[in-house]
């Protein structure tokens, strides 16, 4: 399409995207370039944690923009460590690294876990992930996913990642030998469909990994930073992991990403591990007025209460027009659909006029909702007012 003296054609293409350009956004609100407004329930997949242009993000930018862009990372600078301060104050870790990208974060656990088995394991290098887990588009987080698909689309594969089945403590302990090192999982599969790890399983995972001396990896790309009602998501079970991983909410709405790890784990040495941009002050200033707006008073507790809100609404959503429920954790939750509509729904939700729907379908069978974390229960209602119309339909 042509935008201005422009056309998307000069992109690449990766995505089968709509003819419409998105100019401005506000909280749960997105403008496109005809002035049409449309409710976001996917918030960039669960990046903008508090909606579309907050002004606590502005003002970091805009402060930090005057006085320190990027020293480069062999310095360093006051929000890489603040920020390092605040996620260690406030998790059961003590180190950090800065990335760009939950993928990158996923990748450099990889590599920990890895270095970890070098010194400690006999040079044990397999981490066990789950089937339907996603931890990234890096050659090595896709050979750690379980996407169908994904094993032969840049074949071959970085090898060394044996697939459990999720919720299955048994499949995890069969996979278990003298060259494992990690395992590695999502506390809830997001793109898998939005499934919730049991809490009795991540209890069982750490004590499993524990007995055996091996690491406890928990991707928090999606899950982390509030998204669940709690700072992290494993803190629903009451475990300490070994090493975590965050993106997405960190940066609410700017690249951002980070790997914690316990000091016992932390055997990297110069040379590495790196990056051009890790830790850059501009966008670890946004991460700490995020993480500070998470610590504020009442803030997570809420997270909780919206994320319940939404869950009885999508039940009686469910129920009206005999669906088969809804599922997922705080305000990451998916509407589980009687037929393989999903796909048509997200479509004809952004063509709804005058204000459009933007919704997500990581499987043909279901809906999934990641909005901003301060929605209000008036937006929640106006989503299902509109979900309504489009299930009739």
């Amino acid at each position: 399409m042509q935008y201005g003296a422009y056309s998307t054609d000069s992109l690449m293409t990766i995505t089968s995207r709509p003819e419409l350009v998105f100019e401005r956004g506000e909280g749960s609100w997105l403008y496109d370039h005809q002035g049409k407004r449309y409710l976001d329930f996917i918030q960039g997949w669960a990046v903008n944690c508090l909606g579309h242009c907050p002004p606590e993000i502005t003002a970091a930018l805009t402060a930090q923009a005057g006085k320190l862009l990027n020293p480069s990372p062999a310095f360093y600078n006051g929000p890489m460590v603040e920020l390092a301060g605040l996620l260690t104050a406030n998790s059961c870790f003590d180190r950090v690294f800065f990335a760009n990208t939950g993928a990158e974060a996923n990748e450099g656990a990889i590599k920990l876990a890895r270095k970890w088995g070098q010194l400690n394991r006999d040079g044990a290098f397999e981490i066990v992930t789950f089937g339907h887990s996603f931890h990234g588009r890096t050659l090595a987080t896709m050979s750690a996913s379980g996407k169908a698909g994904w094993d032969t689309i840049f074949a071959p594969q970085v090898s060394g990642f044996p697939k459990a089945v999720y919720n299955d403590i048994a499949s995890v302990e069969a996979l278990i030998g003298p060259k494992t090192v990690a395992v590695m999982l999502e506390p809830v599969q997001g793109e898998g469909g939005v499934i919730p790890a049991d809490l009795e399983f991540l209890k069982a995972l750490r004590a499993l990994t524990a007995a055996h001396g091996i690491l406890l990896i928990v991707d928090e790309v999606q899950t982390g930073v509030g998204r669940t009602g709690k700072l992290f998501a494993h803190e629903h079970a009451g475990i300490e992991p070994d090493i975590m991983t965050l993106g997405k909410g960190i940066g609410g709405g700017v690249p951002l990403a980070a790997l914690l790890a316990r000091e016992a784990i932390c055997c990297f040495v110069p040379g590495d591990q790196g990056g051009t941009y890790n830790g850059n002050p501009l966008m670890t200033a946004v991460g700490v007025a995020v993480v500070q707006r998470m610590l504020a008073p009442g803030f997570l507790a809420e997270v909780e209460a919206s994320g319940q809100y939404l869950s009885r609404c999508l039940l009686e959503l469910s129920a009206k027009h005999g669906l088969q429920g809804e599922r997922g954790s705080g305000l990451l939750r998916a509407l589980i659909l009687d037929d393989e509509r999903g796909p048509d729904i997200v479509r004809r939700g952004l063509e709804l006029a005058p204000t459009g729907l933007l919704l997500n379908a990581p499987r043909p069978n279901l809906l999934r909702f990641m909005p901003a974390l301060n929605v209000s229960a008036a937006e929640i209602d106006q989503m299902i007012d509109l979900l309504d119309g489009l299930l009739k339909k």
